[in-house]
């Protein structure tokens, strides 16, 4: 997504005085009910999910919310919304009377996520919001705080936590397979481009740490099961190019968890770091990756004296936007049955907390 400095001006200046009304679902469509979502931001991250809106059987794309009418127009019209139903950032809070759009889908940089997940819950819209959930703990809490008022779920788009081989990587470590866990190890960063929006103060609310990093932190807790207790942590910023004149471009962080397991990550806005974690216990070893595509999983460990130790090598070849259908499919269930997400905004919140410990190990202001 790209912002002028005077859209983001207006949009910084925008009240959020929308009133609570009573949450609204989607129509029935032949004779299948789906569930409408009105997309907040038309980046990048966006155009995934509306891609798996689309490819999925549960949902759809009912409203857009954006700073560029021409561009909306043009979504619009492969989605199939209505151009009554493209909204302005000035006058998304109309959103409340518009009966097709039962949720939000928050796609916005990082500092604007609580703002716009606020006046959402007011408007009497359910949630989905991307991650990082916000730029610090009290934005979490606001957001938490809003949506429980207006009686509306909220869940973090933590679209690894419904990927199936994400999911038998989590359990095969909850199950025990690899023994007591010793040790983890991650790093997840990407060479930035001038002029991104992640690598500023004011809208990405740090550095590769929020937008990257924030993968082999949470990947560290659900693989685990457990939260740090104890940090370590440095910064640095090595290229002196204007990229990182407001937030620091690599992060290395330690975490010890109760257990006594030890947690190393990295992660960088200078250099290419495909995202992958390994992990190791006392019976074995199990590694993954984190991208769109293919995610990987190896592993190898014991079973018991005089028995062979078992091998895992497996990609999952789906195909992006696939982990977004699961994403939008989980949260499409909830809002119909009236379940608690997966991972709702108490996850981010953790998160947030742990990101905050990260910071202040590192002398960070955060």
């Amino acid at each position: 997504m790209s912002l002028t400095r005077r859209e983001f001006s207006k949009l910084g200046a925008l009240g959020m005085a929308a009133q609570m009304l009573p949450v609204v679902r989607a129509e029935a469509q032949g004779g299948q009910r789906k569930v409408g979502y009105c997309v907040i931001g038309l980046g990048r991250i966006a155009d995934h999910f509306m891609r798996g809106v689309k490819q999925g059987s549960t949902s759809q794309i009912t409203g857009l919310v954006s700073g560029h009418r021409d561009k909306a127009e043009k979504i619009a019209a492969e989605y199939g919304v209505p151009k009554e139903s493209i909204y302005s950032y000035e006058d998304m809070d109309r959103m409340r009377e518009n009966k097709s759009i039962d949720a939000v889908y928050v796609a916005l940089p990082n500092s604007m996520h609580a703002e716009y997940t606020i006046r959402s819950a007011k408007a009497g819209k359910h949630v989905l919001c991307e991650k990082p959930m916000s730029i610090s703990v009290k934005e979490a809490e606001d957001m938490i705080a809003a949506c429980k008022a207006a009686n509306v779920k909220l869940m973090i788009a933590y679209r690894l936590h419904y990927e199936p081989t994400t999911l038998k990587a989590i359990k095969l470590v909850r199950d025990g397979n690899l023994g007591k866990i010793i040790a983890f190890d991650s790093a997840n960063g990407f060479n930035i481009a001038p002029g991104e929006w992640r690598a500023t103060k004011a809208l990405g609310g740090g550095g590769s740490l929020l937008d990257m990093g924030i993968y082999s932190l949470n990947c560290a807790r659900y693989l685990t099961g457990e939260e740090p207790e104890k940090f370590a942590a440095m910064v640095s910023t090595v290229d002196h190019d204007g990229r990182f004149d407001t937030v620091e471009e690599t992060t290395a962080w330690t975490m010890r968890f109760p257990s006594g397991a030890l947690a190393n990550c990295t992660t960088s806005y200078g250099a290419q770091m495909p995202g992958y974690y390994k992990i190791f216990g006392s019976n074995g070893w199990m590694e993954g990756t984190f991208g769109y595509d293919d995610i990987q999983l190896r592993a190898r460990y014991s079973t018991g004296k005089g028995k062979p130790p078992v091998h895992i090598d497996e990609t999952n070849p789906g195909r992006d936007p696939y982990q977004f259908v699961l994403q939008a499919d989980h949260f499409t269930e909830c809002i119909l049955e009236n379940k608690t997400p997966r991972t709702p905004g108490e996850e981010g919140l953790r998160d947030m907390q742990h990101i905050q410990s990260i910071y202040r190990a590192a002398g960070v202001d955060f």
